[in-house]
């Protein structure tokens, strides 16, 4: 891909410049409604208000034209900065016990690199997020054919998914969060789905270290639909190195198990006296090169976690990690009925990230709030399907702190 500006290296220095500096970067435009309808305007100089800033710049332009822009927002501890490309988490800057800043999410520095060699870092993915067996399904009698893209299988919505689209941005505020809602319209038959599907995916901060992601669907046809975001979360900080130390905690009682191209079988199996009981906090590589078939297919952890419903309103706890060193953990909520939690085990070091070391297998994790993989496929699954008149819609946060 070839990029008429130079390479932006501001984000790699997002931490030392300081958000609150006068630029030209500051952002003048006004602000949209979120979806939940809570958005106000903002004034026309930029935001400022308490700790709350955020700026735009252009990251790039894709080869047909398009420009690419970053939005970095904060409030004044967390840092986040999202690309238009794909509504793309690029950076998020945490501080660890000491009050050391460091970005805690793999990534680019440029676009070339998220077009051509990004394993969905940090994407939001669909329309359909994981794997679809032989990239087929059936809906209402009729049979669709999807993009194959992973072995025998269609993967985050086959080969050119919501990851490689040109999102429409807005920043966005509410009384007590800033961030960024994204809207894109995939037509009839893209990538073999039915229906115009138009979703908005919202990305907002709080005061409380809490990113909120809230996304909205709706289609004029029948189809299947599973948004989420592929986030990989290195807690020692981008380029450290591996996250067999890290700690996790799963609410999840059980799994979907998968064949050998790693679709489910179908079977929702409870994690007791197996690698995939995370209920207690537990080292990520504790027992990740234990000899456990499933471990084997997935060449460590790249499963479905079926999270515990029990006393649940709807928005529950899907999971929590720390890294002991640091001290900087992450807490996920979600509505989702699963995660997938995949410990970066297809990463070969053939890039390098923003930092400019190479990530290599084990590197960072991944927890992705969704519905199952394979859904269409078994009606024993939460159902995907949206129809004219219903609305998808669903919710996950993660929450940013310290131990």
């Amino acid at each position: 891909m070839s990029d008429n500006l130079p390479r932006r290296q501001v984000l790699r220095t997002a931490g030392t410049i300081g958000l609150g500096a006068a630029a030209a970067g500051v952002l003048h435009e006004t602000a949209t409604a979120s979806p939940a309808g809570a958005a106000s305007p903002a004034d026309a100089a930029g935001w400022d208000h308490g700790r709350f800033e955020i700026r735009k710049e252009i990251f790039g332009r894709t080869p047909a034209g398009e420009q690419v822009d970053v939005y970095t927002f904060t409030n004044g501890r967390v840092t986040i900065s999202m690309l238009t490309w794909g509504a793309t988490l690029q950076r998020i800057e945490t501080p660890d016990r000491r009050g050391k800043k460091e970005n805690i999410s793999l990534g680019f520095d440029n676009l070339e690199d998220y077009a051509n060699l990004s394993p969905y870092f940090g994407a939001t993915v669909g329309r359909y997020g994981n794997r679809i067996a032989n990239g087929r399904f059936t809906l209402d009698g009729k049979t669709y054919q999807l993009p194959i893209n992973n072995g025998a299988n269609s993967l985050h919505g086959g080969t050119i998914g919501f990851d490689k689209k040109v999102w429409k941005a807005k920043a966005v505020r509410t009384g007590s969060a800033i961030g960024v809602a994204f809207s894109y319209v995939s037509p009839d038959g893209e990538m073999g789905y039915p229906g115009k599907l138009t979703s908005t995916v919202t990305y907002t901060l709080d005061k409380a270290n809490r990113l909120r992601v809230e996304y909205h669907a709706v289609t004029d046809k029948a189809t299947v639909v599973n948004l989420t975001n592929h986030v990989y979360f290195n807690l020692g900080g981008e380029g450290t190195g591996s996250i067999d130390d890290h700690i996790l905690q799963l609410n999840a009682p059980a799994y979907t198990p998968v064949d050998a191209t790693l679709i489910p079988t179908g079977q929702i199996a409870p994690v007791g006296g197996t690698p995939f009981d995370f209920r207690r906090p537990t080292a990520i590589g504790a027992r990740i090169r234990d000899d456990h078939p499933q471990l084997v297919i997935g060449r460590g952890y790249d499963h479905n976690f079926v999270l515990d419903r029990a006393g649940s309103d709807g928005f529950r706890l899907a999971a929590r990690a720390w890294e002991p060193d640091s001290g900087r953990s992450v807490t996920v909520h979600t509505t989702e009925p699963g995660v997938q939690f995949y410990t970066g085990n297809f990463l070969d070091g053939s890039f390098q990230g923003i930092g400019g070391k190479s990530y290599r297998q084990g590197d960072a994790f991944c927890l992705e709030t969704q519905h199952f993989p394979d859904s269409p496929n078994h009606p024993n699954f939460p159902s995907t399907v949206l129809r004219p008149g219903q609305t998808y819609r669903s919710t996950t946060t993660f929450t940013f702190g310290t131990i």
